[in-house]
């Protein structure tokens, strides 16, 4: 698979609803976290070049808090052969919620779905590439750390599937860890839309952890988010260097 068409025709849904309770000390009150300024530039231009690089021509937003400025800021990017459409929750539904309240815009099968607070070195058209071969219901992107604590570890079977998803630890040791990119079926989006529970993490995908969730473990991949003042100010350091 070529990589700059790897997600051509790939519906990607970004998560950027949340409240970013944690960067208000940085990027104050009215910057939601989508936009804050790596690398001098708003973190979802980094995210559309990223994906623009794969061949994903169709963004949607999954938006709520602060929406607007996001909306605004979407259209200097979206161009004839690069759309990018706005979802907007009328209340906090979790990023559960927020997906089934998108789900009639996401068409395509796969769906890749993402936080829109991360960013990962790993390659996307393999990641998309092993999806389609398995014929998986839903395959979870995996990264290795150094520090696995403020995330938490997800524990892979042999042969592949992901059997649990432990909580964090506040011991410091390396680990695997879901990097919050997702590529759900036709089956597993019409399952979600069909569950209960605000937490796409926490309510859906522990729920699955019966051998229809696998990971795509990309061994050695820099990953980034931003959602703490610390790691925000190292990001535009780690992105820089690919």
């Amino acid at each position: 698979m070529s990589k700059r068409s790897a997600l051509a025709g790939v519906d990607v849904a970004v998560l950027a609803g949340g409240l970013g309770t944690r960067l208000r000390s940085v990027l104050g009150d009215d910057l939601p976290k989508v936009l804050a300024p790596v690398g001098g530039r708003p973190f979802l231009d980094v995210l559309a070049e990223w994906l623009g690089g794969y061949g994903a021509n169709r963004l949607v937003l999954c938006l709520g808090h602060l929406a607007a400025p996001v909306v605004a800021h979407a259209q200097t990017l979206t161009r004839p052969d690069f759309e990018i459409k706005a979802v907007i929750e009328p209340a906090p539904l979790g990023t559960g919620g927020a997906l089934r309240h998108a789900a009639s815009e996401l068409r395509s099968d796969p769906v890749l779905v993402m936080n829109g607070d991360s960013w990962v070195d790993a390659d996307l058209a393999g990641f998309v590439a092993a999806h389609r071969a398995r014929g998986a219901f839903l395959s979870v992107l995996c990264v290795e750390v150094p520090d696995a604590s403020r995330y938490g570890r997800v524990e892979i079977d042999a042969g592949g599937a992901i059997r649990r998803f432990v909580e964090k630890d506040p011991q410091s040791q390396p680990g695997v860890i879901n990097a919050g990119l997702y590529l759900l079926s036709k089956a597993a989006l019409e399952a979600l839309c069909a569950a209960d529970g605000p937490s796409f993490e926490r309510d859906f995908l522990q729920a699955a952890t019966d051998g229809r969730v696998v990971a795509h473990l990309c061994a050695g991949a820099k990953f980034i988010d931003i959602g703490t003042p610390e790691s925000f100010h190292g990001a535009a350091s780690v992105i820089d260097q690919e």
